[in-house]
């Protein structure tokens, strides 16, 4: 069970994963070492899973996000396993969500390009047939976070 000191402390690390221990702590209202003990726990139950950076896209020419719904007429283990390798096979696409209703998978794509996107789709459709590949590009940018909201542990 964690208490609101362990909240706290993984709301900071959501926010900002290279802030100091000392600052954590005091913020958090604890000394350093059971502070330090605390984020050891946490990575050790699995609630932090990894610290990294979080990168600009536009400063990496990666300002185009495109949203690819996949359906397939194929529902067996050797076809999803073939489609799990095919998409972690391509960097450009940053996540994959297996999906319920009319949408078999979406897939979040960034490229510099739509050029840049049309080669992904092309890669994708040599690897694996589909009964179709829709795409949506994002327009804009609304909101867009890491963080998970933690008043529900």
């Amino acid at each position: 069970m964690l208490d609101s000191k362990d909240k706290l402390i993984l709301d900071l690390l959501q926010r900002d994963a290279s802030m100091p221990l000392n600052d954590i702590a005091e913020r958090v209202g604890l000394s350093s070492t059971p502070c330090w003990r605390r984020i050891q726990r946490l990575e050790q139950q699995g609630f932090i899973q990894a610290r990294v950076a979080l990168l600009d896209r536009a400063k990496l020419n990666l300002g185009v996000t495109v949203f690819v719904s996949v359906r397939t007429a194929q529902h067996n283990q050797q076809w999803l396993a073939q489609f799990k390798k095919a998409i972690a096979d391509i960097p450009e696409i940053i996540e994959a969500h297996r999906m319920s209703g009319s949408i078999d998978y979406l897939l979040q794509v960034v490229v510099p390009s739509i050029d840049d996107y049309d080669r992904v789709y092309q890669d994708l459709i040599e690897k694996l047939p589909f009964n179709d590949i829709s795409s949506a590009f994002s327009m804009e940018v609304m909101k867009s976070t890491t963080s998970l909201p933690t008043h529900y542990l």
